[in-house]
């Protein structure tokens, strides 16, 4: 077997001894007071060894009710950090709850909003009403411009062939 290190004894009785606070070397001497006590010979030896019994059995007493107390006291330390964090989620929750307006004031904004929808709607029919009322108007424009540019070339054509017809009968007269 390999040499067991200091660490490694410390850790050991540690992890025995649970806190750290002897009881289990208290208990072995309790126990090897016992003995003693009932193989004493004299009534003086056996009466010493009874009271160093009591003494011990009164510091594990101590000792329990010691480690009793911690334990209430670490469950009652538990509830408090437990309403502790609840109430410190409440205040989150309440600071994140007052950067928002209140629900009559949200209303209020929706209704405005509400109102000014329905108005830009208006805007938007009475804008597409004139739109298309100028696609109208732009239509019969052109249509007007077309017939236009129809009765100029029917025009100019008729002038052409009257010219053509006086340059022939001038012609014609000629010969």
């Amino acid at each position: 077997m390999g040499a067991v290190t200091d660490d490694e004894v410390i850790r050991k009785r540690l992890l025995i001894d649970g806190d750290g606070a002897g009881d289990d070397r208290r208990i072995n001497l309790l126990v090897k007071s016992f003995i003693k006590w009932c193989n004493s010979g004299s009534q003086e030896e056996g009466y010493s060894q009874y009271q160093r019994m009591l003494s011990t059995l009164s510091q594990c007493e101590f000792s329990m009710g010691k480690t009793l107390l911690v334990y209430d006291m670490n469950l009652r330390e538990m509830e408090n950090y437990e309403k502790i964090y609840k109430d410190i989620e409440y205040d989150a929750l309440a600071k994140v709850i007052q950067h928002h307006p209140d629900r009559h004031e949200t209303l209020k904004q929706l209704e405005a909003l509400g109102k000014e929808l329905q108005h830009l709607s208006h805007i938007k029919e009475n804008v597409e009403d004139k739109l298309e009322l100028r696609r109208k108007q732009f239509h019969v424009l052109l249509s007007t411009i077309h017939e236009l540019q129809q009765t100029l070339e029917n025009d100019e054509k008729l002038s052409e062939a009257e010219e053509s017809q006086e340059t022939q009968m001038e012609t014609e007269t000629k010969q």
